[in-house]
């Protein structure tokens, strides 16, 4: 039998966890709880949520196999966020103008972020950002699109950005990263230099 990862912070649940069980601690728990209440009503409000399993497959709250591409398998935020299937939530991405900018692994081992990712940052405006699951890269989330609508990799100094706006999910854990609004804010001119 193995042991599963706990929803907030991705340690393993103890072995001896309820088979519903989704944190290892109340400590994870209360701070998933205080997570949920983070998340822009921007992105709550849509009906684009799935789960995710530990391996970032999406899922549907039954916990079938759902699709990034496929409206019939998303549902309602408090649908995902009450399902127990897989480890945690996402969010789709469907092209209507919602952008994610993902940095990964843009912090150092003390948890501050590298000059690169800083000066991504800077330029962005007031906008939500939330820590990723693996806890060492960040996701900066707003309104903005892409030409041709697909994702990009572009190398920025010694780390990359990802650029999403349609056909993906992405991983949702409502960490927020420092003091950002709980709000989109108009990221375009940032995508507009990047590339």
């Amino acid at each position: 039998m193995t042991s599963r990862p706990c929803e907030h912070c991705d340690g393993q649940l103890p072995l001896t966890a309820r088979a519903d069980a989704r944190y290892c601690s109340g400590r994870c728990r209360t701070a998933a709880c205080r997570a949920r209440r983070t998340i822009p009503a921007e992105l709550t409000g849509r009906a684009r949520w799935v789960r995710r399993s530990a391996r970032k497959v999406p899922l549907t709250p039954g916990g079938a196999v759902a699709s990034s591409t496929d409206p019939a398998t998303w549902s309602r935020y408090r649908d995902a966020a009450a399902s127990s299937a897989g480890v945690g939530l996402g969010f789709v991405l469907d092209g209507d103008g919602i952008v994610c900018l993902d940095l990964d692994h843009c912090l150092d081992s003390d948890g501050e972020l590298l000059p690169w990712a800083q000066r991504v940052l800077d330029a962005v405006p007031a906008t939500w950002v939330e820590r990723s699951v693996s806890g060492r890269g960040i996701h900066i989330w707003g309104r903005g699109s892409l030409p041709g609508g697909a994702g990009r990799r572009l190398a920025l100094g010694s780390g990359s950005v990802e650029l999403y706006s349609t056909g993906r999910f992405i991983a949702v854990t409502g960490r927020t990263w420092g003091g950002t609004p709980r709000r989109l804010g108009d990221v375009q001119r940032v995508i507009d230099a990047l590339l």
